[in-house]
């Protein structure tokens, strides 16, 4: 397989990839194209490789640097905006991380403390067993928030040491 076909393959595989981290499609190939890339790239350059439009490029880019997976690059005496991605894999995980936490753990761990107050008697066995329902999955919710916490903070060594010893 040459060059071109092994980065194609591989951005195609990061985008299909991504999707099942709810992730969207086109997102994950710039991310890929970007993380491959031996050079920053321009916002033409993407949407040459990857045959988007300039719309869909800018919301993608733009979107990654949310993320913080995308930087933008100043070429000197250059007008275009170039790109680039965050190439240490610990980085990209760690932001993808925290990212769905903000989006996704955060928001529900704020509805499950909302919802585990349901009001009524507590006697009643359809409120109590809704209620300790509730009380369960957001006391899940806040361990799995805690640790992802912890990982998000953590160092890459410490994170490497930690997890072997589970195995030793």
């Amino acid at each position: 397989m040459n060059i071109t076909e092994a980065k194609q393959k591989f951005i195609e595989q990061w985008g299909i990839l991504a999707t099942q981290w709810g992730i969207n499609r086109t997102m994950a190939q710039v991310h890929a194209l970007l993380l491959i890339s031996d050079k920053n790239m321009s916002t033409d350059d993407i949407m040459a490789a990857l045959s988007i439009s300039r719309g869909n490029a800018n919301m993608n880019v733009r979107e990654l640097m949310n993320w913080n997976l995308v930087r933008k690059v100043i070429a000197p005496g250059d007008r275009k905006e170039y790109f680039t991605a965050e190439k240490d894999m610990w980085k990209v995980a760690m932001n993808i991380m925290e990212q769905r936490k903000k989006r996704e753990l955060d928001p529900m761990v704020k509805l499950l403390d909302e919802l585990s107050k349901v009001e009524g008697d507590k006697r009643n066995p359809e409120i109590k067993s809704f209620a300790d329902s509730m009380n369960n999955i957001k006391k899940f919710s806040e361990q799995a928030d805690k640790i992802m916490g912890v990982m998000i903070k953590a160092e890459e060594n410490w994170f490497w040491g930690s997890f072997l010893k589970i195995f030793k």
